[in-house]
């Protein structure tokens, strides 16, 4: 069955409304430049009322160093790190569950993901995104189906970038990821999940 996670989760209420759809995991964002940004405080509220329900959460980083990253982590205790800085570390700093996030607009792009996966410590996962200049994420852009499709980069591949409850089956269909990733595509607002959406998202992804 394929794993759902909803991204950018920024209250608690949608963090239970996202685990009452039927989501798998939940994204917190601590990028500076997001919109979906949470301060620590509440991420750990995030944390203390919804980690029994979800298996594990998941930490977003843009512009965070390893140190800052590897303190987080062990605060919250993340179950994936994921991030968009490559090379990922090797031996002086690993988060439980590493998950490096691709932005993907070409067939070189594709290539460039195989040598970073060769070069640094197999990954957990990795999360394969759309490529908007000047954004990492969460832009609801599409991410091109059509060159994912039939990849196999060694390692699970969850897929992000403009999925919507209206194109997610489609999506996972002509892709066939590991798993899919929403954050956009669920919303009533920037930084705001909607439930309705979310249950919609489900289960178009269940259907598929």
């Amino acid at each position: 069955m394929i794993s759902i996670k909803i991204c950018g989760v920024t209250t608690p209420e949608d963090a239970l409304a996202a685990r009452e759809a039927g989501a798998d995991l939940i994204g917190l964002n601590f990028s500076a430049q997001s919109v979906r940004r949470i301060d620590m405080d509440t991420a750990r509220t995030i944390s203390s009322v919804t980690l029994k329900w979800f298996n594990g959460l998941a930490g977003l980083f843009v512009e965070q160093t390893w140190e800052e990253v590897a303190e987080i982590n062990r605060e919250l205790k993340l179950a994936y790190c994921q991030f968009y800085t490559h090379p990922w570390p090797l031996e002086r700093f690993t988060p439980a569950g590493l998950v490096p996030a691709f932005r993907v607009r070409s067939a070189e792009d594709v290539t460039n993901i195989r040598e970073s996966i060769a070069a640094s410590r197999k990954p957990t996962m990795i999360v394969i995104d759309s490529f908007v200049a000047g954004a990492m994420g969460g832009t609801g852009h599409k991410a091109p189906w059509e060159l994912l499709a039939g990849q196999d980069f060694g390692v699970p591949m969850i897929l992000a970038g403009g999925l919507t409850p209206e194109n997610v089956a489609e999506a996972i269909r002509t892709v066939r990821p590991w798993g899919v990733d929403v954050a956009s595509g669920v919303e009533s607002s920037p930084g705001r999940k909607c439930s309705e959406k979310m249950k919609a998202f489900v289960r178009a992804a269940r259907s598929a």
